[in-house]
């Protein structure tokens, strides 16, 4: 039987991609395990916001392994914002198209479009080990949405990895270059 591992996420999108890349672990999500676990993330990194995010499943699963991450899009000009509050970056609650709107918005008239999504995810042993890893994904914000696959920003992501939008792309294909990923396929050659 394959190990629990708790990945720290209410977010549809971000569970399906950790359970097709995490073959080797028994996934499980909150929604899955009926749980709703809704901490602040006060973190001014990355890095602090999964740690807090692993601590507080941690406290509820101590003897599974937990993962969690914060990720978000990084866009150049606008000093590396939306950063930590990419999720809310239109406010507490807002939908994807509304975030989308605010990042058209902000950059209008530029022309440094460069970006990346990055993900820090974290991983907590029953033990209390902690270990971490980065991943990013570099392109740049699109003028308008194009596609109609992904989540999130994905409609206005140009990978310049696969030469097109996130939002053109495939689950499969996006995931061989995605910020998650890449820090997935990190933490899997650590943890062989």
């Amino acid at each position: 039987m394959a190990q629990r591992l708790i990945v720290a996420t209410a977010n549809a999108g971000k569970a399906r991609e950790f359970k097709k890349m995490l073959p080797a672990f028994d996934v499980c999500c909150f929604a899955d395990l009926g749980v709703h676990c809704d901490v602040e993330e006060t973190g001014t990194t990355f890095y602090e916001n999964a740690l807090i995010k692993a601590k507080a499943a941690a406290e509820l699963f101590p003897h599974d392994f937990v993962l969690a991450d914060d990720s978000g899009l990084e866009v150049d000009a606008l000093g590396g914002a939306p950063g930590v509050y990419t999720a809310r970056y239109a406010g507490e609650g807002a939908s994807d198209d509304e975030n989308i709107a605010k990042l058209l918005i902000a950059l209008n008239g530029e022309e440094n479009r460069r970006a990346r999504f990055v993900c820090r995810l974290v991983l907590l042993s029953p033990d209390g080990k902690i270990t971490s890893v980065q991943g990013e994904s570099e392109g740049r914000i699109l003028y308008e949405k194009r596609g109609e696959d992904g989540f999130g920003y994905d409609p206005v992501f140009f990978s310049e990895d696969l030469k097109k939008g996130f939002g053109e792309c495939s689950e499969e294909e996006k995931n061989t270059v995605s910020h998650r990923g890449r820090a997935l396929r990190k933490l899997m050659e650590i943890l062989r």
